[in-house]
């Protein structure tokens, strides 16, 4: 791998294990202060709308710059929005802030990688990258969980004293301490990205007048979803993310409604899919060739049947091995879907508005699924009738996109 590769995914897994963390004292927090419990997949819903209305700025940034500079203040920035926190400002909020900075942060971080690492060694390196995400999720979902759990303990205490008693803040809170380990993470996280030196690629200099921002991300949208590969990976990543960022919430309430676990317990369970997606990243970033990426389709259909079954499911002993097996198969399907979208963005558009692109599809996606969910619990829908429709959504798509894309192979 290229030289600052492993500055870049470590620097990537700090800043993701940090807001992992931070989405469970989130919720935590949320519930602490009284709010009812439909606002919880509001702090993702948050975090994801700068993905898509600030899609047609944060590609040409992410070009226009350094990207490991860009990266360094992304993490500040969150650094910040975890202060306001104490501030007084609404949760979701200051949810929507770090959301702001991981925005940014994810076509710099994307960029590079397709900008360094050669496309013959994009598979493997989204395997390193995937793997990394997928940990910063269980570690940082299990560090929540962990710093929810502690919040009584001494040390905790004085710090929530020191912040909440100390600087006369009105707001009443135990999770200062918590709050307080985590903008630690993000300094850390900020100090490893200096550590990445500049790719030295330059793209030919665009207007940034905003008019000309949105004609410009319009036309790489539309160019990439006419692509046939483009348009193939990228409603694939489109969907899964969609869905998945539901699952993230749905085990949680699974657990705590079937189980009878803590949120701080239920956390850990998220860390068993994430276990799994390990295993089918490291398996496909090993195994899967580039050009043979479209061959892991077929996953998708099981990845949606499969969540019916855990909807239904009334044990661990049941469960975990289904969430292992959503988890693998999720794994083994995105990361050469996530090369092939990432080489083949380079090659029609550039590093930056590549991502850019995708990342406003994707976290679309997140958005409207999000909203449906927060709307079927406020309409008080049973929780495996939500996980049943998601599932059956999801292997519907990947059964149409799987035979318009053989249709369009044969002719």
């Amino acid at each position: 791998m290229p030289k600052g590769f492993f500055f870049l995914i470590s620097a990537q897994f700090a800043s993701g294990l940090a807001d992992n963390a931070l989405l469970i004292l989130g919720i935590a927090f949320l519930h602490e202060q009284g709010f009812p419990g439909w606002w919880a997949p509001l702090l993702k819903f948050a975090f994801t709308l700068s993905y898509v209305f600030l899609a047609p700025v944060l590609g040409p940034l992410a070009d226009a710059v350094s990207k490991s500079r860009l990266m360094a203040t992304m993490n500040g920035l969150k650094f910040l929005a975890v202060s306001c926190f104490f501030s007084g400002l609404h949760p979701v909020l200051a949810f929507a802030l770090v959301g702001l900075a991981a925005s940014a942060y994810a076509p710099a971080k994307y960029g590079l990688v397709t900008e360094t690492v050669p496309h013959h060694q994009l598979v493997r390196a989204n395997g390193w990258l995937e793997v990394t995400v997928v940990l910063a999720v269980i570690l940082g979902t299990a560090c929540g969980g962990i710093l929810l759990s502690l919040k009584g303990v001494a040390v905790m205490l004085w710090l929530n004293a020191l912040i909440v008693d100390g600087l006369g803040l009105s707001l009443k809170t135990q999770l200062a301490g918590p709050m307080l380990t985590i903008m630690g993470i993000y300094l850390v996280a900020a100090l490893l990205n200096w550590g990445i030196p500049p790719s030295n690629a330059h793209y030919a200099q665009r207007s940034l007048m905003p008019m000309a921002l949105l004609k410009d991300f319009a036309q790489s949208n539309r160019i990439l979803w006419k692509d046939p590969i483009g348009c193939l990976s990228l409603s694939v990543t489109t969907l899964f993310w969609g869905v998945g960022a539901v699952i993230q919430f749905a085990v949680l309430l699974w657990a705590q409604q079937t189980l009878n676990m803590p949120l701080e317990q239920g956390a850990y369970l998220q860390a068993i899919v994430a276990f799994g997606v390990i295993a089918g990243a490291a398996a496909a970033g090993y195994w899967i060739r580039l050009e043979l990426a479209e061959k892991v389709l077929p996953l998708g259909i099981l990845l949606g049947l499969l969540l019916p079954a855990i909807a239904f499911s009334n044990s661990l002993s049941i469960a975990i091995p289904l969430m292992l097996c959503i988890g693998f198969a999720g794994g083994v399907l995105m990361v050469p879907m996530n090369a092939l979208l990432q080489h083949r963005g380079y090659q029609l558009l550039t590093a930056g508005r590549s991502i850019a692109v995708q990342g406003f599809n994707e976290n679309a996606s997140v958005l409207v699924m999000l909203g449906v969910y927060s709307l079927m619990l406020a309409m008080q829908m049973p929780l495996n009738s939500v996980m049943s429709v998601l599932g059956i959504a999801m292997s519907l798509g990947m059964v149409c996109l799987t035979w318009v894309h053989r249709k369009r192979v044969k002719t």
